[in-house]
């Protein structure tokens, strides 16, 4: 199964360029492998170049997590950032990703200097 980057993600989200957007459509067909760090880019990408909100960026990741030719890696720790993401959106995806994969991987507490994050379950605040 082949790989893809962040740009193939966002493609498959945006369909912004046709050209692009077919050729991310037929690679993905065959089944492609999503690494978490493509998926934190792009979530970052869909929220400072295109501007989305919190409920199109959740959107986005669902879609992604249920595309029928898409793995996702540590896709249960995707969900279940998804589900925090959509209950406190001001965390941000990608910290509540960093959150339920230290929790996944058995590594807590997730320390941060972060204020709203360190007041979620398993994260502390220094």
């Amino acid at each position: 199964m082949r790989a893809i980057d962040t740009n193939v993600l966002v493609r498959l989200i945006t369909r912004d360029d046709g050209r692009q957007t077919a050729s991310a459509d037929l690679l993905v067909e065959k089944g492609a492998w999503v690494s978490v760090l493509a998926l934190a880019e792009a979530t970052w990408v869909l929220a400072a170049v295109y501007e989305l909100e919190a409920a199109g960026i959740a959107t986005a990741v669902d879609m992604l997590l249920n595309h029928k030719d898409l793995t996702l890696q540590d896709s249960d720790a995707v969900a279940a950032a998804l589900d925090l993401f959509r209950s406190r959106p001001a965390l941000g995806f990608s910290d509540c990703l960093i959150l339920h994969l230290a929790r996944k991987a058995g590594h807590m507490p997730l320390c941060t200097f972060d204020r709203k994050l360190a007041n979620v379950e398993g994260a502390q605040k220094l």
